[in-house]
């Protein structure tokens, strides 16, 4: 649907807080629309023709006036709209704001989100997987901010040392490979060879494929590594 305006927006909300018994008016003060039943606090609806940055900031504005602020956009179809709604449905979950959508080809107002307190649930199993990872990489490989790059990982890291291990020594048995990088799963990684560069050449032996020799130069600065601890997970 072209052309689409904030204009376009108000009839159908209007209409929809007024069946709920709703005074409603358009303008009043900074707000887009303000609507108040009886003695309770007054609802105001921001109104933009797309998720914005720009409309976040008008309904957070708002909350200093009433509690009940609701961000308002056309619904589109397709999944683009869908991946929008749903990440800016976490977004205004956060900020404590509500959030409608109105499918102007037939008027339906649709109240995905009523606005409500926000306190984040925090994970232990996600807190621990990071604090391990952090703990276990070692050094500071990556470049914050990176995209479309192979990011350096713990695991990654284990990797290399049991590759540059069997380009210096050869095919080796995974005990030994352990022992001497202090890869304590170093049996387990070659067999899992998430990244191609082993193969077991015999029971519990393993070489470097054609593209873990490949690998090895443009990660020549981390195959200096210290070994990790015996007991490293």
């Amino acid at each position: 649907m072209a052309n689409i305006l904030e204009t376009d927006l108000y009839p159908p909300i209007k209409a929809f807080l007024a069946a709920q018994g709703y005074e409603v008016k358009a303008e009043v003060g900074a707000a887009d629309v303000v609507a108040r039943r009886g003695t309770e606090d007054p609802v105001i609806v921001e109104l933009k023709t797309g998720f914005s940055l720009g409309l976040f900031h008008q309904a957070i504005a708002r909350q200093s006036i009433t509690d009940s602020v609701y961000v308002a956009v056309p619904r589109l179809a397709g999944r683009r709209f869908q991946a929008a709604l749903k990440n800016n449905l976490k977004l205004a979950r956060r900020l404590g704001l509500g959030l409608i959508t109105v499918r102007l080809s037939d008027a339906l107002v649709e109240v995905h989100l009523d606005p409500a307190p926000f306190t984040p649930r925090k994970s232990k199993p996600r807190k621990d997987r990071l604090l391990r990872e952090f703990a276990r990489r070692v050094g500071d490989p990556n470049t914050g901010g990176s995209t479309r790059v192979a990011l350096v990982t713990a695991y990654r890291q284990d990797a290399l040392r049991c590759a540059a291990h069997l380009d210096a020594n050869g095919p080796s048995r995974g005990a030994e490979v352990a022992r001497a990088t202090g890869v304590a799963r170093a049996t387990r990684l070659m067999a899992d060879d998430h990244y191609g560069w082993f193969e077991r050449v015999d029971r519990g032996v393993y070489a470097l494929t054609p593209k873990g020799a490949a690998a090895l130069p443009g990660l020549a600065g981390l195959a200096a590594l210290p070994a990790v601890a015996k007991n490293a997970e």
